[in-house]
């Protein structure tokens, strides 16, 4: 796995700087909330409607993550998991309540403000990786950085080259994602998910498609990119993400059961 030079301390939490003419609260969007969470979601609801009545997703849910926090959403299939992150990453609407994140009310944004404000805000990392197959592992890495346009396009090669030698795979960026290990694409899916240099890394199961061994290199991956002050939620079944998470929050049925704090042992 590849690590960042130790002997010089990244200008970014990615290791790269950011466009010297670019502030780095450049993209915040009017109305835009400074608060002391990167998360907040406040008595959020998710209702999808059914022939007979509604299916509730998220049933009323309140959930505070504050920078730099390392979190772990559990639980079983169809306890409302992925929906959650679909809400934080506003891929999804909340039916009633509040999202807050990345310093911006969710419900306030319409869907172009939204899709900009997650081009800025939120690195995405799939359980299938999601790699166009047409394009070259590097291309795939630059993809973001074309719709955001927040990097000049002369750095984006550079900054795609240096982002997947930065997660380990910086020798296979010319080759097509088919040819690569799971392992090695899910790599590359990270790269791609950083950028845009975003402040929250939402994933969900990411493991899910690796064997044991590649699984525990890539969250050790996530939790160095964690240790450089970057948010990140994960949504997993894995059995030893406590090693490496700070915090361990666990649905059920739509619901937080549990909230633990996993370095103090205590719940919240």
């Amino acid at each position: 796995m590849g690590h960042a030079d130790k002997t010089k301390p990244p200008a970014t939490r990615s290791g790269l700087r950011p466009p010297p003419h670019e502030p780095r609260d450049a993209h915040r969007h009017e109305g835009s909330l400074e608060v002391e969470h990167a998360i907040k979601v406040s008595d959020v609801v998710k209702a999808y409607p059914l022939g007979t009545g509604e299916f509730i997703a998220v049933d009323h849910i309140d959930l505070d993550i504050t920078p730099g926090e390392f979190v772990a959403i559990i639980g079983r299939s169809g306890s409302g998991k992925t929906t959650l992150l679909n809400l934080l990453a506003g891929i999804d609407r909340a039916t009633s309540g509040s999202i807050h994140a990345a310093g911006s009310d969710l419900g306030r944004l319409s869907e172009s403000g939204l899709a900009g404000w997650r081009g800025h805000n939120v690195g995405l990392v799939f359980q299938f990786f999601q790699l166009l197959p047409t394009l070259t592992v590097v291309e795939n890495v630059m993809l973001p950085m074309d719709f955001v346009k927040k990097i000049p396009l002369a750095e984006r090669r550079d900054r795609a080259q240096e982002l997947l030698s930065r997660v380990g795979v910086g020798d296979q960026a010319d080759k097509l994602p088919t040819t690569l290990s799971g392992g090695q694409q899910q790599r590359a899916a990270i790269a791609r998910a950083l950028a845009n240099d975003p402040s929250l890394l939402l994933a969900d199961e990411p493991t899910g498609n690796l064997d044991s061994h590649t699984a525990e290199a890539v969250l050790e991956l996530f939790a160095e990119l964690n240790s450089e002050g970057r948010t990140i939620v994960v949504v997993t079944h894995e059995r030893d993400i406590r090693s490496i998470v700070g915090r361990e929050v666990t649905l059920m049925d739509g619901r937080i059961v549990t909230d633990e704090s996993v370095s103090a042992g205590a719940v919240r």
